[in-house]
């Protein structure tokens, strides 16, 4: 990895629709250098996935979203890998994180509804071997997901204030 590698997976990760040639024009090296070059890092699984950043609710097809917090016990030779290998599985599973604090580790789960999101925790995460403790939260409102702003207001338009 090198710089002007580093400089193609920002611009990558800020518009994956950009023309190889613009892309090539912003880095300074020819196209097929950079189409070289993407090759690799997907070959390498320095990129992962092209995905679109979709608002389901303009979309029509609103969905919950959840945060879940979990406390674990972990397995002795393995750690969390075992456990966050097995609730990875899950379709509902849109991110996994092992953080530090007082929780050890941070879901984003979607569903239809609250209904289903609160089924799917009873039913398949809180029974689970190792799963000490759960807490959920329901999102109300995403204002920027992703790197993406949700936000209504026209580029220019200044936000409200007062004293």
């Amino acid at each position: 990895m090198d710089e002007k590698d580093l400089l193609i997976l920002h611009l990558l990760e800020e518009n994956d629709k950009v023309p190889v040639g613009e892309l090539a024009t912003m880095v300074e090296l020819p196209i097929e250098e950079v189409e070289t070059r993407i090759r690799a890092m997907e070959e390498a699984c320095v990129i992962r996935k092209y995905a679109a950043a979709v608002d389901w609710e303009r979309a029509g097809e609103g969905e919950v979203s959840s945060i879940l917090a979990l406390k674990v016990s972990p397995e002795r030779d393995f750690g969390y890998d075992k456990i966050a290998e097995r609730i990875a599985r899950f379709s509902e599973v849109k991110d996994l994180r092992l953080v530090s604090g007082r929780y050890d580790f941070i879901l984003l789960v979607k569903g239809k509804n609250m209904q289903e999101i609160a089924r799917f925790v009873s039913e398949h995460i809180a029974p689970m071997d190792r799963i000490r403790e759960t807490t959920t939260q329901f999102v109300m409102k995403t204002y920027k997901e992703n790197g993406t702003s949700y936000d209504e207001r026209k580029a220019g338009e200044r936000l409200p204030y007062s004293f």
